[in-house]
């Protein structure tokens, strides 16, 4: 019996990791000896990953909850080291399964090479190369103990091979994110906020903003606003928003007609809303995963990322954190001349297959 342990630390590993369950299942159920634990640590509470989160992306309820939530950097990573390696002595694996680059990622990865337990990184070798942002730190420490390298484009296979990993260790997958996205495709879902603002496709902007160097100058932050509201024509703001920033909006009292901020929406009402936006504003790498695929504008508050394909292949454009960056995205966008794009390799749906099967032939 081959033995797997998955761990999730926020909505979107789980994001992740559904469709690498699915497959492990499809397999089992075609003969194959093979089982998992699926391991919350509970890095993120997110009020949205109730019972209905589980039941809408078909996850199964995690096998334990670590419950880590909250404190700094250093003691969720202390807490979910210690939760962790209690579990993994009660419940011995062949391999730990960690995804993308949250502290839980790290934290169990550290742990199970401390128990001799191999570990595999699906979302290996990305890179931003901002070594400010605490997710570049838990992506480089991850892949100095990771053993099986799971990659979503040929940039991370050669930022993996110039930091020394043979090639034979790098399985070059692509993006179990887009698995989950081209399955539940037909099962988004229309949001409240469709009808009561009467929306129609490619007739309104969708906003997402979370990240420290946006949100947390609130002169920054009520610039780059300013700037959007601006330039964005006569269009809708849709602004689904985190806690946190809601709080910060407040406190400036930033208003407008135009500008309709709403609370946290499900996987598939969001979904609905960008695959039908005129153009997604975003500080986060996810979502411009999830527009290039779709074949939506979009524009990216940051001064880098770690997902190059999405501007290279995608639809992304890098405006960094300059709100007189704005202005002439918008512009580009209402002259029809947004860029053509293509679908990076292997984005095909297919990824977690091809995962399960490299699994399968390594253990």
């Amino acid at each position: 019996m081959k033995h797997i342990t998955i761990i999730a630390g926020a909505r979107p590993n789980f994001i992740k990791i559904a469709p690498i369950i699915h497959a492990i299942l499809d397999v089992k159920a075609k003969g194959e000896v093979i089982d998992y634990r699926l391991i919350h640590t509970g890095q993120h509470y997110d009020k949205n990953m109730s019972g209905s989160f589980f039941e809408e992306l078909e996850i199964p309820t995690p096998n334990n909850n670590l419950e880590c939530g909250g404190g700094s950097q250093a003691e969720q990573t202390a807490n979910i080291m210690i939760a962790f390696e209690k579990e993994l002595l009660a419940y011995p694996a062949d391999v730990v399964l960690v995804v993308g680059d949250v502290t839980s990622t790290m934290a169990c990865a550290i742990v199970a090479q401390k128990l001799h337990t191999k570990v595999a990184h699906v979302e290996a070798g990305i890179r931003s190369g901002d070594w400010t942002m605490p997710e570049e730190i838990n992506r480089l420490v991850t892949d100095s103990i990771t053993n099986y390298f799971f990659t979503t484009s040929h940039t991370a296979n050669e930022h993996l091979k110039s930091s020394g990993i043979n090639d034979d260790k790098i399985y070059f997958v692509g993006n179990t994110m887009i698995d989950t996205l081209l399955k539940q495709r037909p099962n988004f879902k229309q949001p409240e906020i469709w009808k009561s603002l009467n929306l129609s496709p490619k007739s309104y902007v969708v906003m997402t903003l979370h990240r420290p160097a946006n949100v947390d100058e609130e002169y920054k932050l009520k610039a780059l606003i300013d700037e959007i509201i601006t330039h964005s024509g006569e269009m809708p703001l849709v602004f689904p928003m985190h806690p946190r920033t809601a709080a910060i909006f407040e406190r400036l009292n930033i208003k407008h007609p135009r500008l309709h901020t709403i609370g946290p929406l499900s996987y598939l009402e969001f979904n609905y809303l960008v695959e039908r936006a005129k153009v997604v504003v975003t500080d986060s790498g996810g979502i411009t995963e999830e527009t290039t695929v779709m074949n939506v504008p979009c524009m990216t508050l940051r001064d880098n990322t770690e997902r190059p394909e999405t501007i290279t292949e995608g639809t992304n454009e890098l405006l960094g954190t300059d709100p007189k960056s704005i202005a002439p995205a918008f512009s580009l966008l209402f002259s029809g001349n947004w860029k053509k794009t293509s679908i990076p390799e292997l984005w095909d749906g297919e990824t977690a297959p091809r995962i399960v099967n490299h699994l399968l032939k390594l253990f």
